[in-house]
């Protein structure tokens, strides 16, 4: 893909711009096409949305109460008196 042909989000200006605008960690992309440039928030959310809901991905919450129970036994266990 050619730089002219590559279309960018940005996030600190929420303006769809070409290879010549901000820093790239300011930016989403590159995109085809301007109108999927337009579509990166959504695009975004709709891949975070389905990680979270992947059954493979499913960790206990760290913010659970009995997580720190759930860490089994250290290698110091086995030496107390």
């Amino acid at each position: 893909m050619t730089h002219d042909l590559e279309w960018y989000y940005n996030l600190v200006t929420g303006q769809v711009e070409q290879y010549e605008g901000g820093p790239a960690e300011d930016r989403l992309g590159p995109y085809p096409s301007r109108l999927e440039a337009e579509q990166a928030l959504q695009h975004a959310q709709q891949r975070n949305d389905a990680w979270e809901n992947d059954p493979r991905f499913n960790d206990p919450d760290e913010d659970e109460e009995d997580a720190e129970e759930n860490w089994g036994t250290s290698a110091f266990d086995t030496f107390k008196p």
